[in-house]
């Protein structure tokens, strides 16, 4: 047999290994489980975190900047302002360690406001029911906006995750 003619035999190719995180974010990337819904629930909780910590700064200070208004008021006010500093702390998060998608911030970031701005609406009808219905209560007076506060997150987190799921980081 001539050994020009003879074939090694076909070897199955190597899959690529996972690529490895990098750029500023990568420990942590590292550190986060590669289960995309596991990730979403951290990332979750520390979005919620975040979000409400900055909700309830806003309600002390415009209840200290306004004292004479209704709490109501209040915490809607705190809602506009707060918001678009959670969405894009969450934008920045579910790109980087839940979706891991490359490029298109802008247009992802705009997707992500779109995929939020559904829930915006409801938060500013949610909020001042449920502060008046915490208010209502002589044990939850106090905390009413605060309360409110967690109502509203919990309605968002429940459908968000679909939203950018299907819409702002799909691929």
């Amino acid at each position: 047999m001539d050994t020009l003619t003879q074939t090694a035999p076909a070897q199955e190719p190597t899959p690529n290994p996972a690529p490895v995180p990098h750029g500023p974010f990568a420990a942590l990337r590292r550190m986060v489980p590669r289960s995309q819904v596991i990730r979403y629930l951290i990332v979750g909780a520390w979005n919620t975190a975040f979000a409400l910590a900055l909700y309830w700064l806003f309600v002390r200070i415009f209840t200290s900047l306004m004292p004479h208004r209704g709490a109501w008021i209040i915490a809607d006010l705190a809602h506009l302002v707060s918001t678009p500093i959670g969405i894009t702390s969450a934008f920045l998060c579910y790109k980087h360690f839940v979706f891991r998608t490359q490029g298109n911030y802008f247009k992802e970031w705009l997707r992500c406001f779109a995929v939020y701005s559904v829930s915006f609406p409801m938060g500013l009808i949610i909020l001042p029911f449920a502060t008046q219905f915490f208010s209502a209560s002589p044990h939850t007076h106090t905390y009413a906006p605060y309360l409110a506060g967690l109502v509203n997150s919990a309605v968002i987190a429940t459908y968000s995750y679909f939203g950018h799921k299907k819409f702002s980081f799909k691929k």
